[in-house]
């Protein structure tokens, strides 16, 4: 497992031709692919996957930047006419409500990097199935389950950090 997180370090310099492949492979893809197995199986496996049913992995492309919004006409103060704009999320919590609203009977457990390009991010995102018995007699699934929209109302890891709360010792 040590050898996999140290080859991920730097996935362009050690993994070469096939990391430029898989991204380009990737850009054709929908924008959230249901995917078999975790790219990145130490990853997944350390922050919740495990290979049973009513567990799953799902790619997830999101772009990169800020937001831009469109240039307002007329009824407004010129200081609100701004046309980039902080969005007060990171990237991996856009993507973990992007395939939380695509799977909407299942859960974000968490979720981790995978590539990135020019223009283009990836992230995988692990998800688990609500209503799945093998999910519900899980003791550490079962208390993220419990809690319904983890990943809209800021409940996940990237989440969490977004809103402030990680790191200080308080419960969220």
């Amino acid at each position: 497992m040590k050898f996999l997180t140290s080859i991920w370090k730097r996935p362009s310099e050690t993994l070469g031709k096939t990391y430029k492949q898989r991204l380009a492979k990737w850009r054709s893809e929908p924008a959230v692919m249901r995917l078999e197995r975790p790219t990145r199986p130490d990853r997944a496996r350390s922050l919740g996957y495990k290979a049973k049913q009513g567990i799953c992995v799902a790619r997830v492309r999101t772009g990169k930047g800020g937001r831009k919004t469109p240039d307002v006409s007329g009824g407004r103060r010129p200081m609100r006419s701004g046309r980039f704009f902080n969005l007060n999320k990171s990237k991996k919590q856009v993507a973990e409500e992007k395939v939380a609203d695509r799977y909407s009977n299942m859960e974000v457990v968490n979720s981790y990097w995978v590539g990135q390009d020019g223009d283009t991010e990836w992230y995988e995102v692990i998800l688990a199935d609500r209503s799945h018995p093998s999910v519900k007699k899980e003791k550490n699934l079962g208390k993220i389950i419990s809690r319904r929209g983890r990943a809209s109302r800021g409940l996940t890891s990237a989440g969490k950090k977004s809103r402030g709360n990680i790191h200080k010792g308080k419960k969220s």
